[in-house]
């Protein structure tokens, strides 16, 4: 650490003349950038506690990582996504580090489903589950390079879509890992990434991945966090959702049936086995078939009650109770026959303990140890959990799977406990945290108390480089016409910018109406759930002039900058579903305790899921652009100021003139 202070070193490295304006091609010195740093340097120097939100364009990220890289404290920082992991760590991490001369060794981690697992690699070769031509193609890539990895991380593999069948196959979860009695445990890559992020004094993770070793669940491994002196949460709007995820406990279609396959797997090492287990791997494979299948007229997510109030499908629940217990029986006798037996045991008992304390039903719909070895230690699995004092129990359904969910409604607890437990520095920013300039919302989610607070504003001329549009006229939200008059009001706009939008929707019932009334156009339209999500963005960008009509997963970790994209359109502002069981229940407990749900959750969450969409539109400082909020709700209603004083500082308009009026100097450039 710098003698005279780390704040003073960390702004200095950021300003003029300093180090990476220096030696980075490029990094222009900016103020807010330099005030973000000094309070985090600050809040590292004095172990506290800081809340700030870093308007786009501010480089927040080599605001974290300057005094991170001085400090020399180990320092743990965590990014919302795996893509954003691997950018932090492949691009922004080694400039930074560069640029200050610090030898400081960093380590990349990621949860084990990222990595591969030679025995489960090994399993997969020669089974029969490789119905498409592709899917063996790739498994032949997958077997080549693994000769050859060093990392075993699957991101190598620019040929493996995220959502493969292959990825269960080759990679393994908490639950069927083997552990030590593993064969290949010594060259095991989950091993070896954590054994770097041990020892390392600067550590890249995900949400997931802090939440998960905060919440004890160590995926049979050893600890990372403790030791660490530091933390910067970034995009740290995501943490208390995620939370409330890990925090939970779920029980899901996928690993029941994983789980009697990997049994019929093992049967190829253990003589005789074969016929003791396959009955009932067969008979659980088809009870959760059955219950999918009973499921098949429920909507696609609620409550347990709601669920159980069908009679069929609690009876298929019970039966699948009942069909864990046989399989676990079953296996038992093998479990010292074979450690995988030994682990398919182990995770019939923990399903069926999940299944109950979902289903309460611990007396009749579970079993313990007891039950199949004689030996009971199920009791402190089975004793209440203060976290779930307060809970909703839910479904979900997918195309050919379901969820059965425990959720918290509250986890400020359990994160206050463990911030404090670490006696470290932490930093929780994002560009959307503040309502109307106050972070008490996000605060009192994450469980801080009078956390110091920063509003880093970006660094635009947004007089210059944007404008807000606020169509006249409009009918309501609920109106059946309301997305043709949306697209009615907007047609002028895409004729001004020459296509180069987003259009972002509440509904996908919306998206698919305005996709049909805007087909036919002058512009390439391209559609959410017509492709992937990345070749979609990478068409758009292509375009020059495309219209991008997506839905809530495009208001976030979308980075068009330049011309490609002039104009973001949104159609309502975007306040919860109501048929969302986790965030009714919350809503619910809210008014037990005698608050109001819609200033304190359901406002404050709309205003930041919007500002998430704003933030599509300027990138850079040499972006320009117009952003059209078409709900009349913004004019309309009181608390349509607190949305529009939450907004970045953009000159407002309701005459189209002046965006037709904003866009002709481009026009008028091209055309010279």
């Amino acid at each position: 650490m710098d003698p005279d202070g780390l704040a003073p070193a960390a702004r200095a490295a950021l300003g003029e003349g300093g180090a990476l304006a220096e030696r980075i091609h490029g990094f222009v010195p900016r103020p807010s950038q330099q005030a973000l740093s000094t309070a985090i340097a600050e809040a590292f120097e004095s172990r506290g506690t800081l809340l700030a939100e870093a308007g786009t364009g501010t480089g927040k990220t080599f605001a974290y990582l300057a005094p991170a890289l001085l400090s020399g404290l180990k320092t743990i920082v965590s990014t919302g996504t795996r893509a954003l992991q691997d950018q932090l760590y492949h691009r922004d991490l080694p400039r930074v580090r560069d640029a200050l001369g610090a030898g400081l060794r960093t380590a990349l981690l990621k949860g084990r489903a990222n990595y591969l697992c030679r025995y489960r690699l090994e399993r997969a070769k020669g089974e029969p589950r490789f119905t498409a031509r592709d899917q063996v193609a790739l498994f032949q890539r997958v077997v080549a390079w693994s000769g050859r990895t060093r990392m075993g991380d699957l991101a190598e593999l620019e040929a493996m879509p995220e959502d493969s069948p292959l990825i269960p196959l080759v990679t393994s979860t908490v639950d069927n890992c083997l552990g030590s009695e593993c064969p290949f445990w010594s060259e095991c890559f989950v091993v070896q990434a954590r054994q770097r992020a041990q020892s390392a004094d600067l550590v890249v993770v995900n949400h997931h991945l802090l939440l998960a070793d905060l919440a004890l669940k160590q995926e049979g491994f050893g600890e990372i966090l403790p030791g660490a002196q530091a933390f910067v949460v970034d995009e740290a709007h995501q943490l208390p959702e995620l939370a409330a995820q890990f925090f939970g406990e779920g029980l899901s279609a996928r690993p029941l049936v994983e789980l009697a396959r990997d049994a019929l797997g093992e049967c190829r090492e253990v003589e005789g086995s074969l016929g003791v287990m396959q009955g009932p791997a067969r008979a659980l494979e088809q009870a959760v078939r059955a219950l999918r299948a009973d499921m098949e007229a429920l909507p696609a997510r609620g409550t347990r009650d709601r669920l159980l109030d069908e009679a069929p499908v609690a009876a298929a629940l019970d039966g699948l109770a009942g069909v864990l217990r046989d399989f676990a029986a079953a296996v038992a006798p093998l479990a010292e026959a074979a450690p995988g037996f030994d682990a398919c045991r182990a995770r019939a008992l923990e399903f069926s303990t999940r299944l109950a304390r979902w289903h309460e039903k611990m007396g009749s719909g579970s079993f313990s140890d007891q039950d199949v070895s004689g030996t009971d230690t199920s009791s402190a699995e089975n004793e209440p959990d203060p976290i779930f004092a307060d809970d909703v129990r839910w479904y979900e359904l997918s195309p050919r799977g379901f969820r059965l969910q425990r959720t918290p409604l509250d986890v400020s607890g359990p994160l206050r406990s463990h911030r404090e437990q670490s006696r470290a520095a932490w930093v929780f920013t994002s560009a959307t945290l503040a309502v109307g300039g106050d972070f008490e919302h996000i605060a009192t989610r994450l469980g801080l108390d009078a956390p110091r607070t920063l509003l880093a504003p970006s660094p635009f001329d947004w007089n210059a480089q944007a404008l807000c549009y606020l169509p006249q006229r409009l009918p309501q939200p609920a109106s059946r016409d309301y997305t043709a008059a949306i697209v009615d009001a907007v047609l002028p706009v895409l004729h001004a910018s020459g296509g180069r939008a987003f259009l972002l929707f509440a509904s996908h019932r919306a998206l698919r109406e305005a996709a049909a009334l805007l087909r036919g156009g002058p512009w390439p339209l391209f559609v959410q759930g017509e492709g992937p999500r990345h070749v979609l963005l990478q068409r758009f960008r292509e375009s020059g002039n495309g219209v991008l009509l997506g839905a809530a997963s495009f208001r976030e970790g979308v980075d068009v900058a330049g011309d490609a994209l002039s104009v973001v359109i949104i159609d309502k502002l975007p306040f919860a579903a109501p048929d969302d069981p986790v965030f009714e229940a919350r809503l619910q407990a809210i008014r037990r305790a005698g608050g109001n749900p819609f200033p304190d959750e359901q406002l404050p969450q709309a205003v930041i899921a919007l500002k998430q969409g704003v933030g599509r539109l300027i990138r850079s400082e040499r972006d320009r652009g117009v952003l059209v909020l078409c709900d009349p709700r913004l004019t309309g209603k009181g608390y349509g100021r607190v949305f529009l004083d939450s907004m970045p500082p953009f000159p407002v308009t309701r005459d189209v003139a002046d965006v037709q009026a904003f866009f002709a100097p481009a026009f008028a450039d091209a055309a010279g």
